[in-house]
């Protein structure tokens, strides 16, 4: 896929059969039989567990509980999926708008309750200003490449409100990679960065088209917020090289 991918053409590319929310509404409507399975340019199969993403706030991973125990305010979860992350906010009595690309994702979401809902891809949203803005699951990979991460950082500042803050987590994810003679780790030289991944989703007899999918170190993350005016704090480390990160803008 060309580098000049944007994490919004990443969008129609990763929509175009819709196969997270096709997933999804199988599960809501109990017809659940099998899983999602990715595939990813590190030559990887993987599962992506239907009930994973129905996950109460007690079964999620605790870089997840701690960055919705920050959230403070109206808050935005971009890339809501099912609405987990969104209806514990809801319960908490915050304001908080479930946002997806995914038509299939949002039906689920409010069929679970979920009050505040948009079906529509990040760039495009044009609603109101929030105190936090909530991207959980490695959200951050909507920006398909580094290069993507400065239209990614652009668009979310023009969300926040004064004072507001950017709650992201991502990976590491170096350790995929094997050791060479010298003690560090070998990477093909395919991409520019270790951390840009192209994956493929397959549910029952759809696949869709390959489509990027960014994993950031911390170290690249903190540089490139500071190059778009956002500062960078390192909030948790989890325990397999995965951590949060809270961004607000530079004064």
């Amino acid at each position: 896929m060309p580098k000049s991918e944007t994490f919004a053409s990443r969008n129609t590319i990763i929509l175009n059969k819709d196969i997270l929310g096709t997933a999804l509404l199988d599960y809501q409507h109990g017809n659940y039989n099998e899983d999602i399975i990715t595939y990813s340019s590190l030559e990887e199969e993987d599962v992506l567990p239907l009930p994973y993403m129905f996950r109460s706030f007690k079964e999620m991973p605790k870089i997840e509980q701690k960055a919705l125990n920050l959230c403070k305010g109206k808050v935005l979860d971009v890339g809501c999926g099912a609405g987990s992350h969104s209806l514990h906010l809801q319960e908490k009595k915050l304001n908080v708008i479930g946002l997806d690309a995914s038509e299939g994702a949002i039906k689920v979401c409010a069929s679970r309750g979920l009050k505040n809902t948009v079906h529509t891809d990040l760039l495009s949203y044009q609603g109101h200003k929030f105190d936090t803005i909530l991207i959980l699951m490695n959200g951050v990979g909507i920006a398909g490449t580094l290069k993507g991460l400065s239209p990614f950082f652009h668009k979310l500042t023009t969300l926040l409100d004064d004072g507001g803050q950017i709650l992201l987590d991502s990976s590491d994810i170096i350790y995929m990679f094997e050791n060479d003679e010298d003690g560090g780790y070998w990477i093909p030289d395919t991409t520019d960065y270790y951390g840009e991944v192209n994956f493929i989703m397959r549910y029952k007899k759809e696949k869709s088209e390959p489509f990027p999918w960014l994993y950031v170190d911390y170290n690249t993350l903190q540089r490139a917020a500071n190059f778009n005016n956002l500062h960078c704090e390192l909030v948790m480390e989890g325990e397999h090289y995965d951590y949060l990160a809270r961004l607000t803008p530079m004064q």
